[in-house]
């Protein structure tokens, strides 16, 4: 090829035959060849009689690329300049301006600047997911990739989906080498909106409420916790997160003053830890000057921007999930979803017994009476079962007898989950899970890890690991947001990193978990599961809600409390509060003990971020529609035209007319619903409100 390219131009420059122009068209190089002498001249003018074109099939040194989504709604071009970029368009508009990504290595290599090319190739994937946990049986995985392959041993791997794209590098290297920094930019309009958690994030518990403001005016140096949401003008949306983040830090992300610049942040390599809060949490106190340590070849981890057009599509979003790496065993037969009845929350507050209740085996045992009578799979014992101080999961408190407690819920078809701080569980987790699956444990909720450096997600992953190793459900509480790790290993059921209904145990005046619970599912939850732990029975409204520790109640009405159970996905779904109340309020019990946990189908109806959420999911034949609201009341229209027909006996929970007295108020109904007649459905919900109703066929 080179050969004849050579010959072209020398025979016909030196010999004056022709001129040869370089052209380049579709990425290939042509050549056009002006025939000088075959020409005739007419007074002034040069005619050109004849010209020949000739083209080879050599591939042209590139600088732009352009990838489209299976429909063509989302675009990506990136760019080779002296750094490689990235810009974003949904339906000809652009979302994100021309943004720089590059990996420091420390050794004065820096992937992704001065981007030598040595290999692009495309691939159109097509398949179907089929989730063992999730709350879908299936999801459809359609891309269109291109794979960038450098010389300097590394490759990026762009994808575009008609939901979102995403990026991620991969390191071809054979020996190992240091992260030092990397750079992961989002240009925003400046007129976007987000909503942007603003916790320090190195040392954080990730249970973080929303603001809401203009990105121009996000200038208080506070690092963004990922998901998170920017706004158009025009109602379109950005959700930005990261997947299948393994053995590496997760990202924030910060803004520059005078910027619309939204930059990556990552915790440096953990130096020193110290142990803390009674053996039980590891604290940084120094860091190296690297941000990841790497062994050589390896992917690392996806950094997604998620695009809705309407608000409802981000309450049903699969980019997380199809973007994570997939499981890594193939019995799942033993992972059991399904609902806890839970200590901590309510304070052991049990009564109308004729024991003390507290950490014991009396307590516990009226827990499963509970949790077996309702049909409740599991009970969780909280902080307070191993001795306090020791950080040593072997060491029982004496007034807990586990095997006792294990055979007595085994009769009564309950299984028991134990609570670990993460440190003590690290101290030897194989010999743990070990010894507590061959007892009779059915999982682990580990707590106090409130970090998210490369050390800290490492150890999620070998807890997952270890986890399905012995046949364990690992609740990862005190964690940050989901990235996948539930695909990896389905075993890991829940995620917390939510502002969830304990913090009403210690909550501020001016904390407002109402908005908060309609704007986190656009938010944390397209990331994956919450362990939010709602099921409060004491309920208040605006005026009259105030912080018990030991008695909490929640903010909003009961049937909120009722409807979240649909909204919020949760796998392992807690009831917070006590037996004994949960036994006074038999009508809500039943009915929350009977909502599923994972689901066939969701169908995400009318929706607003920060106002109002409307969702239906499906379990076999039996569908759940549910709605939550802000402090505003607000009537909501359900259509519900995907029933078709068919024919539904309605079980209906709606707030009552004293509601706004009396936040437990609420009214139950059954009706009969023609959906042949009426696809429509309306109800009202209250300041602070729910409503939820149960479809069964007939």
């Amino acid at each position: 090829m080179y050969d004849f390219t050579f010959f072209l131009y020398y025979f016909f420059n030196n010999k004056k035959l022709a001129r040869l122009h370089l052209l380049t068209v579709n990425n290939q190089i042509f050549y056009r060849i002006q025939m000088i002498n075959i020409i005739k001249k007419t007074g002034s003018r040069v005619v050109v009689v004849g010209a020949l074109y000739l083209s080879t099939g050599m591939s042209f040194a590139q600088e732009k690329f352009e990838l489209k989504s299976p429909s063509g709604i989302n675009s990506i071009e990136v760019n080779l300049g002296s750094k490689l970029s990235w810009d974003l368009s949904n339906g000809g508009e652009r979302m994100l301006e021309s943004s720089t990504i590059s990996l420091d290595l420390g050794d004065g290599r820096i992937w992704g600047q001065n981007p030598k090319l040595k290999k692009a190739s495309r691939l159109a994937h097509k398949d179907l997911i089929h989730p063992p946990i999730y709350r879908k049986k299936e999801i459809k995985d359609e891309y269109n990739e291109l794979v960038l392959d450098f010389k300097d041993n590394y490759s990026v791997v762009f994808r575009a989906y008609d939901d979102g794209v995403a990026y991620r590098f991969i390191s071809k290297e054979k020996k190992p080498f240091v992260v030092v920094s990397e750079e992961a930019a989002f240009i925003a309009s400046p007129k976007a909106r987000l909503n942007s958690g603003v916790e320090d994030p190195f040392y954080s518990s990730f249970q973080n409420t929303y603001n809401h403001i203009k990105v121009a005016d996000w200038n208080d140096g506070k690092p963004g916790m990922l998901p998170l949401l920017l706004e158009k003008g025009n109602g379109k949306k950005i959700c930005i997160t990261e997947a299948d983040l393994i053995d590496y830090p997760g990202m924030y992300l910060t803004k520059g003053s005078g910027t619309n610049v939204l930059s990556g942040l990552f915790a440096a390599y953990p130096k020193e830890i110290v142990t803390e809060v009674k053996g039980l949490k590891g604290v940084v106190k120094s860091r190296e000057k690297y941000i990841a340590k790497s062994d050589g070849q390896r992917e690392f981890p996806w950094r997604v921007a998620i695009v809705s057009s309407k608000d409802q599509d981000l309450l049903d979003n699969d980019m997380v999930y199809k973007l994570a790496t997939p499981a890594k065993f193939s019995d799942f037969s033993w992972i059991k979803p399904g609902k806890v009845a839970w200590d901590w929350w309510n304070n052991w507050n049990v009564y109308d017994v004729d024991f003390n209740s507290g950490v014991n085996n009396e307590t516990y045992k009226y827990y499963i009476d509970f949790a077996s009578r309702n049909k409740i799979e599991y009970v969780i014992l909280d902080e307070g079962w191993a001795v306090e101080g020791k950080a040593d999961l072997f060491q029982v408190v004496p007034k807990i007898d586990l095997p006792d407690l294990i055979g007595y819920a085994k009769q009564l078809n309950v299984g028991i989950i134990l609570w670990a701080g993460y440190k003590a569980f690290d101290k030897d987790m194989d010999a743990i899970c070990k010894h507590y699956a061959a007892m009779g444990v059915k999982g682990f909720k580990i707590d106090f890890m409130d970090r998210d450096d490369q050390q800290m997600i490492d150890f999620n992953y070998r807890a997952a690991e270890s986890g399905a190793k012995h046949r364990l459900l690992i609740d990862l509480h005190g964690t940050s947001k989901p990235t996948g790790l539930q695909r990896t290993f389905p075993n890991t059921i829940n995620f917390e990193g939510v502002h969830g209904l304990e913090e009403m145990k210690w909550a501020k005046p001016e904390v407002d978990q109402v908005t908060y619970d309609v704007t986190m599912p656009f938010i944390r939850m397209v990331a994956g599961p919450v362990d939010y732990t709602q099921g409060a029975m004491r309920n208040a409204n605006k005026e009259n809600f105030r912080t018990v520790y030991t008695q909490p109640m929640s903010q909003g009405t009961r049937c909120r409390q009722l409807a979240e159970y649909v909204v919020f996905e949760s796998p392992l779904n807690m009831l917070c509060d006590a037996p004994s109340n949960y036994i006074k309020e038999s009508e809500c019990t039943a009915f929350i003990a009977g909502i599923p946990t994972v689901w066939d189908e969701t169908v995400t109806l009318d929706s607003k971020v920060g106002e109002h959420i409307a969702i239906a999911r499906r379990k076999g034949d039996t569908w759940y529609v549910a709605a939550l609201t802000g402090w505003n009341p607000k009537d909501i229209a359900f259509d519900l035209s995907f029933l078709g027909g068919e024919n539904y006996e309605a079980e209906i929970f709606k707030d009552g007319i004293n509601v706004d007295k009396v936040a437990e108020d609420y009214k139950r109904e059954i009706n009969k619903l023609n959906m042949s007649e009426s696809n429509i459905v309306n109800a009202h919900l209250a300041s602070g409100g729910g409503f939820i109703m149960k479809l069964s066929k007939i």
